[in-house]
């Protein structure tokens, strides 16, 4: 069940890059950002209002920056700069950072199947984003790159946190510090970038709004409460395993509201990627199964 719920949060997420594209197009990211992270902080802050006490602001204070202010900008970078199923399927190889940051950092040595799928996943990436077949934008892929390493630093201090402090405090904290952040720097870009912002919200339509509620509500309130909450539940590497529903979203909602399409051999990479990202659940299913007869 966990693990549903962990693809359930994964397939919200993948909507993220074709929504934006379809109803929020030219937006600044840093808007996008504060907008996604701040009323859904404050919203879920009202419906269970907890105030943090001594050190846990400043914990708090370290994942708002991490999982929100930082990874928001860069996830709505690659939302207007990248494919929104290229988008879906890179973060796919959120696993094989996982495990290799938790190699590096706590000495946890990833299983043998883990190890595989990762190699395999890497491999299948490099044939997928090669410039000769495909053109990406450089600062879309280098925003994927940092948006990836900001859930994995980000889940594990998430995890950590938790144990210290209620999980919906985490919830609603990290929102609400983060997109104060994020309000800022976007008044900054606003101040620097007056004619975008202008024409943003002289232009406003019931098209944005919907995009808009859908990223609070569904892709940020319920989603991440879910993945706070799953995370005292399941390991960090176990939780990034159901990022699988992410590129299906992405490929799914790529295709359905903004019409892209690619090439049979591209489909085909991508289905590999999604495969092995779901081999060390498989297996540990199979395992699990196998113990009970």
């Amino acid at each position: 069940m966990n693990l549903l719920l962990a693809m359930f949060a994964a397939f919200l997420w993948g909507t993220t890059y074709a929504v934006t594209q379809y109803s929020l197009p030219g937006w600044p990211p840093l808007l996008l950002g504060a907008l996604r992270a701040l009323p859904a902080g404050l919203l879920l802050l009202a419906m269970r209002p907890r105030v943090p006490h001594g050190r846990e602001w400043r914990s708090l204070a370290l994942i708002g920056t991490i999982n929100i202010a930082v990874f928001f900008g860069l996830i709505f970078v690659m939302a207007l700069t990248l494919p929104s199923a290229i988008s879906g399927v890179g973060m796919v190889s959120v696993p094989v950072m996982a495990m290799l940051y938790h190699y590096v950092m706590h000495r946890v040595r990833p299983s043998g199947v883990q190890m595989i799928s990762g190699a395999a996943l890497v491999a299948l990436a490099w044939l997928l984003f090669d410039p000769g077949t495909l053109a990406l934008n450089p600062v879309g892929m280098a925003a994927m790159l940092g948006a990836i390493l900001c859930i994995v630093v980000g889940s594990g201090l998430t995890k950590s946190v938790g144990g210290r402090i209620h999980w919906w405090t985490v919830l609603s904290w990290q929102l609400v510090i983060g997109g104060a952040l994020l309000s800022v720097a976007a008044g900054v870009d606003g101040v620097m970038r007056p004619e975008v912002y202008q024409a943003v919200f002289s232009d406003f339509s019931v098209r944005n709004g919907l995009g808009l509620a859908w990223v609070i509500l569904l892709n940020t309130a319920l989603a991440y409460g879910l993945y706070v909450w799953l995370l005292q539940r399941m390991t960090v590497v176990e939780f990034t395993f159901g990022s699988i529903a992410n590129p299906i979203a992405g490929i799914v909602s790529g295709l359905v509201l903004v019409n892209e399409s690619y090439t049979p051999g591209q489909y085909a990479l991508m289905a590999g990627m999604i495969l092995m990202s779901l081999c060390p659940q498989l297996w540990n299913l199979y395992r699990q199964k196998r113990r009970t007869l």
